[in-house]
């Protein structure tokens, strides 16, 4: 299973041999977002199949996955994304891509079946073509052309020039006074102040494209950037606004500077800021590029109530209240629950209560995890079969256990029969699986009974039956 690392600055060699030659063109594929919104979105890492594999967490959206980065002619990008969709398995959360390339959409379409997709224009990026913001050329540019000229008259000892490491202290200099004219009140804006300031130290290191706008010995101006593919993906723009014109300057000279060879200049989105929008706008992108959230959903996601299922003696339906005691009866046996493979007191949190099996039942049903049905002889709770593991892309797991008191009379196999035939067939799963311990005869009976054996290792039986 994929082991993630969180990113930190001393990861950038690695990150940036995947970075360096990705074709996404999008600001989020790139070491500077990386390392510059690290405490806002908590990145970890992990690599798979000659991939980057990349998750973020996020108080709003959860974990979240970028799309896997491959090395060109050796990444696996098929087998990067079974890898996140075995570890969303195992950690019981859906394969979710905060920032999804236009060209991998269809592919993730594919994969599942059910996704819920939206594109944010706040976070489109503004894609301008390297020549254009090189030489600001034609009819179509006159007005920066004119601001530039301005700039040059009014400041003629001004120089546009690579910033180095050894400018710390001029770029100190350069955010103190920034701070002092900096008027947005919006805390997102402030934050990434903050954050730019601290991505600034890594002026000098080799990935890092750099310049500043200097006027008699002070800097004015700053930019940082880095090349990935074919694209000038640019970080950091920020000047001192009571210079007029040095913006349009800085623009074009770290422009041309820096864009020879590449096609594209990404400036970043505007993340909905007026000022920002229409100062990116003037520039005349040649296109905005889209950011696509894709979230896997599996088939409970149109299922609002668990549904009742009948077979010639039992009823499967949803967990009530009066259940309560003989389903803590069923949870709790821990002599029986050996063969359920699975033990409560690893997930528990505080201490148990009454209602605490209950309890997880709905939340899992709420949050699409598993549907719990509740196995009932003439109204009464005698065990209960559950649906779980949903891979996503059409699969799922059932298993069934029944109370001691009701073992020997075929009660599990009717009802795990019945379940799985709704599986199948009414909620539309094409492939459904179950396991047993090699010496739960019982358990294996039951399984044989409506599925095909699917392999087997050490501990356990494997079958499976798809439609």
């Amino acid at each position: 299973m994929l082991e993630f690392k969180p990113v930190s600055e001393q990861h950038s060699p690695l990150l940036r041999k995947y970075y360096s030659q990705c074709t996404y063109r999008l600001c989020e594929y790139s070491l500077g977002v990386t390392l510059m919104w690290r405490d806002h979105w908590h990145p970890e890492f992990a690599e798979s199949h000659g991939c980057l594999v990349v998750l973020n967490h996020s108080a709003h959206y959860g974990t979240i996955f970028d799309f896997p980065v491959p090395l060109p002619e050796e990444g696996d990008v098929d087998a990067a994304l079974d890898d996140i969709d075995a570890w969303c398995v195992e950690k019981g959360v859906p394969p979710s891509f905060g920032v999804v390339p236009e060209s991998e959409r269809e592919r993730l379409m594919r994969r599942y079946p059910y996704t819920s997709v939206d594109n944010n224009r706040l976070w489109q990026d503004y894609f301008y073509t390297a020549g254009s913001l090189s030489a600001f050329a034609g009819r179509h540019y006159s007005g920066q052309r004119n601001h530039i000229n301005k700039f040059r008259k009014l400041y003629p000892d001004a120089v546009y020039r690579e910033l180095t490491a050894a400018d710390h202290d001029g770029v100190e200099d350069f955010w103190r006074e920034f701070h002092k004219v900096f008027n947005k009140e919006d805390a997102d804006a402030k934050m990434e102040v903050c954050y730019a300031r601290r991505l600034m130290e890594q002026a000098g290191q080799e990935w890092a494209k750099t310049g500043c706008v200097e006027l008699e010995g002070k800097i004015i101006a700053i930019a940082l950037a880095e090349v990935c593919g074919d694209t000038l993906v640019c970080h950091i723009e920020k000047a001192l606004p009571q210079y007029e014109g040095v913006y349009p300057f800085i623009v074009q000279s770290f422009a041309a500077a820096n864009s020879q060879g590449l096609t594209w200049i990404n400036r970043e989105d505007d993340a909905g800021d007026r000022g920002l929008r229409t100062s990116k706008l003037q520039y005349l992108p040649a296109f905005l590029g889209a950011k696509i959230r894709v979230l896997a959903r599996n088939e409970l996601s149109g299922l609002d109530t668990v549904p009742v299922l009948k077979t010639e003696r039992l009823v499967l339906d949803g967990l009530r209240e009066e259940d309560k005691a003989d389903y803590n009866r069923l949870c709790l046996d821990d002599a029986r629950n050996r063969w359920w493979g699975y033990d409560y007191r690893d997930d528990l949190k505080g201490e148990w209560t009454e209602d605490y099996f209950l309890d997880v039942a709905r939340e899992d049903f709420q949050n699409k995890q598993a549907v719990n049905f509740a196995v009932r002889l003439d109204g009464r709770l005698i065990g209960e079969a559950v649906l779980y593991r949903f891979d996503y892309k059409g699969g799922a797991e059932l298993g069934c256990r029944i109370l001691p008191e009701y073992a020997g009379h075929g009660y599990g196999a009717e009802a795990y029969r019945r379940a799985a035939e709704w599986s199948l067939y009414s909620l539309g799963l094409c492939c459904l699986r179950g396991k047993c311990y090699h010496e739960n005869a019982a358990s294996k009976k039951m399984l044989e009974s409506c599925m095909r054996p699917a392999g087997e290792d050490e501990t356990f039986l494997y079958f499976e039956k798809k439609v």
